[in-house]
């Protein structure tokens, strides 16, 4: 997939969110150069999101490591960092000595807590941001603890996805007036930012602050339910027609009860009713039943099962390549199947074919190995 054929993003090796984003910026054909620690750490299975980019060895505490650094940016488009605020700048790779070399750079910069504010210093993680967002309230029933996904609501989708549509507008305007810019993206605000979708319904009197009150979080047609043979099933008919189709289907179109959807007051019994409905039968019996079908029904399956199921495979969504279960890029083109991509490179696979691309000559490479800058 070529669709960001010619751009070039410089990735500092980091964890979780920005390796991600720099994933994905080559999953769609951007030249990702991922500059790693000297005796880093052999791709493995591990490593799913260091494929299709390529990699070069600096020691950045080193003149020379941040002399070459510096001379790989100033013909980038974007770097990716995820260090803590100061952190660059204390390296002597601030925003402002690199842009003075790259005018047009767009600088990106993925926290948790953002690079300003009280807690723009404090460790933390994926749950936490989430939580102080306000985007973690609403997972789960009123009487469990919140649990939202591992790392899709904070890492991926507030703070990779945010960096890489911060990446690609700054590079647009980039394209256009000859500046770069510095993108402070925050997994915090960008899972704020996901919010407003609830927060218009919200504002509608769809969503109170109190869990286990909305459709979302409360409403019997709306959860997961256990079978019998203790796998899970998921049914989410919001509409009237949809919850009508699943009624039917259940043998429950004349259950009184069920015929007034949005009577709160009779969402926990309805609940109680459901689980025992669906405890009654195995998963496979629900699939056979509701699967296909208008009512908003998907059974829940673990990735391996997700990798042999029919609408999956007809995508070709994931994959093993190398032996390791991955998904494939995403979103798609004109139709195009997405390729392949890339195996992930072995920390410092392309070191001197990235510092010839900048001119450098074979002796001044074997002098800076000997050193340890690379």
């Amino acid at each position: 997939m070529d669709i960001l054929s010619g751009i070039r993003v410089i990735e500092l090796e980091g964890l979780g969110p920005g390796p991600f984003c720099g994933m994905l910026l080559a999953d769609l054909g951007a030249d990702v150069i991922l500059i790693e620690r000297p005796g880093g750490m052999a791709t493995g299975p591990g490593t799913v999101f260091k494929r299709g980019k390529r990699s070069i060895t600096l020691d950045l505490k080193k003149d020379v490591g941040r002399k070459i650094a510096l001379d790989i940016l100033a013909d980038a488009d974007a770097l990716i960092e995820g260090m803590r605020p100061g952190v660059m700048e204390r390296l002597g790779l601030g925003p402002d000595v690199v842009r003075a070399r790259n005018e047009r750079l767009v600088y990106g910069r993925l926290t948790g807590w953002g690079q300003t504010g009280p807690l723009a210093q404090a460790a933390g993680h994926d749950l936490n941001y989430i939580s102080l967002s306000g985007a973690a309230w609403y997972a789960g029933a009123a009487d469990e603890a919140p649990i939202p996904p591992p790392t899709l609501v904070g890492d991926v989708g507030g703070g990779s996805l945010y960096l890489a549509i911060g990446l690609l507008a700054g590079i647009l305007r980039a394209r256009e007036t000859g500046k770069g810019t510095v993108v402070d993206a925050a997994i915090v605000d960008g899972s704020a930012h996901m919010m407003n979708l609830l927060y218009s319904l919200r504002a509608a009197g769809g969503l109170p602050d109190e869990r286990g009150k909305s459709m979302l979080d409360g409403a019997h047609f709306y959860g997961a339910y256990q079978c019998a043979d203790e796998e899970w099933i998921s049914v989410g008919p919001l509409e009237p027609k949809f919850y009508a189709d699943l009624l039917t289907r259940l043998g429950l179109q004349d259950d009184k009860q069920f015929q007034t959807q949005h009577a709160q007051t009779d969402w926990a019994a309805l609940r109680e009713k459901f689980i025992a409905l669906f405890k009654a039968k195995a998963r496979q019996h629900w699939i056979d039943l509701l699967h296909g079908t208008d009512v908003c029904f998907a059974p829940v399956l673990s990735p391996a099962e997700a990798a042999q199921d029919e609408h999956m495979k007809s995508r070709n969504i994931l994959r093993e390549i190398g032996g390791v279960l991955q998904a494939a890029a995403a979103p798609r083109f004109d139709g195009e199947v997405p390729p392949d991509p890339r195996p992930a490179p072995q920390p410092g696979e392309h070191t001197e074919e990235i510092l010839s691309e900048i001119g450098v000559d074979d002796r001044d490479i074997a002098k800076w190995r000997e050193e340890g800058a690379l």
